[in-house]
């Protein structure tokens, strides 16, 4: 190190090495406060919400928010039902399974799998002869007790007839009367024996009960069958028409009551396991005579044409049960209600296109659509844009329609303005 110079006198040297010191401390000062003024800017900044609108003399105005795009669509005067939603099961109004009265061999199956049948049409023939047989035995046996009740007969009326002379003692016209009568007998016991041989064998010769659709075969010729057996041979369901039962809440059971009472027709609407595609409309049929307590339900059954085939038995399905119909209801689309701390309400699009809140009484939804009280049939309505959406906000709204439906609601304004005017004048 340097001793400073005699007599407190500072050297060139230490004078530069000073001025550099300083220097450099100063451009790192500046540094500091500009990170730190970009620092301040960064967090306490904030991009202008709104462009200025210019007032009359050129400056600047308040702040004018930019306008929400917005679909909308017009209220509407319209009727609503009041629906009941459940799930159901499709069931068949009458299933039979066939079985075999009588013992035998397969000889043919009529039938082709999946096949549509009336009633009558042959189905499936059994091995007919033995019960033939037992059938011409059955008669002759009826033939011959019924010859020995006409010799008898006879010999009767030719007691009689002596008797009445006092030809003959009266023990022999009773015996004879006695006989008789046991030939009667007998013959109405062949007569049985005869018809049971003969419904025997229009049991060998099954035909269907009713008018349907056979299942899968389930007995091929050859196949031996027993009587009275458990085992199907064949399944025929009626397809059209068809029932649907399913369970609603005993809370709507009043309701439901009321209306049948009055002999109305309830329309049932019945859709699929998604609820996209409607598969038929029918009518209530009836109501189960006791409430599952288990469930708090009750079981109803309705009843569907099914001409188009398009319910099939068994098959999963979401009805909904017509209670009460609204007329003359304010409809909206569903998604135009919204609802927040102090209830339901819209947002109405005004003829200065500016988006008002307007609180609102929601009703009846039938799914894309909703009745409201607190506005009028005509207003237009935002049906989304609801996260950018305020109150008093200046609203664009896009597509042809609803522009169009924008523009007439506008001008119906214009001119319903107009006429208050005019009558104020007067």
């Amino acid at each position: 190190m340097s001793s400073p110079s005699p007599g407190g006198m500072v050297s060139p040297g230490q004078q530069r090495r000073s001025s550099g010191g300083s220097a450099v401390r100063r451009w790192i000062v500046a540094l500091l406060i500009l990170l730190l003024a970009y620092a301040g800017w960064r967090i306490f900044a904030r991009p202008a919400p709104a462009t200025q609108a210019q007032g009359p003399g050129g400056g600047h105005g308040r702040m004018a928010l930019a306008e929400v795009p917005v679909l909308a669509t017009a209220a509407r005067a319209g009727d609503i039902g009041l629906y009941v939603s459940a799930l159901g099961t499709v069931t068949p109004v009458y299933t039979v399974t066939v079985t075999s009265r009588v013992q035998g061999q397969i000889m043919e199956v009529h039938y082709r799998e999946g096949q549509d049948v009336t009633k009558g049409d042959p189905l499936i023939d059994i091995d007919p002869r033995p019960y033939q047989a037992a059938l011409t035995q059955a008669e002759g046996q009826l033939a011959h007790d019924q010859a020995l009740l006409t010799g008898a007969q006879i010999d009767l009326d030719r007691y009689q007839a002596a008797f009445s002379r006092n030809a003959i003692a009266k023990q022999q016209v009773d015996d004879q009367t006695q006989l008789v009568k046991q030939y009667e007998g007998t013959v109405k016991n062949d007569q049985g024996v005869v018809e049971n041989a003969r419904v025997n064998l229009i049991y060998c010769h099954i035909t269907s009960p009713i008018d349907g659709r056979v299942g899968l075969r389930l007995v091929d010729p050859g196949n031996i069958v027993q009587a009275n057996s458990s085992t199907p041979l064949v399944v025929v369901t009626q397809l059209h028409p068809i029932t649907v039962i399913f369970n609603v809440a005993e809370d709507y059971l009043g309701q439901i009551q009321d209306q049948l009472r009055r002999d109305r027709t309830m329309e049932v609407d019945v859709f699929d396991r998604a609820v996209q595609k409607k598969l038929g409309t029918g009518k209530l049929l009836t109501i189960d005579n006791q409430i599952d307590p288990s469930t708090g339900t009750v079981k109803l059954r309705a009843l569907f044409d099914n001409r188009e085939l398009t319910l099939f038995p068994n098959q999963f399905v979401n009805a909904k049960l017509l209670v009460n119909m609204q007329h003359n209801a304010t409809l909206v689309p569903t998604p135009a209600v919204q609802r927040n701390s102090q209830g339901t309400y819209v947002y109405v699009i005004g003829s200065d296109m500016k988006a008002t809140i307007h609180s609102v009484t929601e009703g009846t939804t039938d799914g894309s659509t909703t009745a409201v009280q607190g506005i009028n049939p005509g207003d237009l309505v935002a049906t989304d844009g609801f996260d950018k959406l305020q109150d008093g906000v200046k609203v664009r709204i896009r597509g042809s329609k609803s522009a169009a439906a924008a523009g007439a609601v506008a001008s119906d304004s214009h001119s319903g303005k107009s006429e208050s005017k005019e009558a104020a004048t007067k």
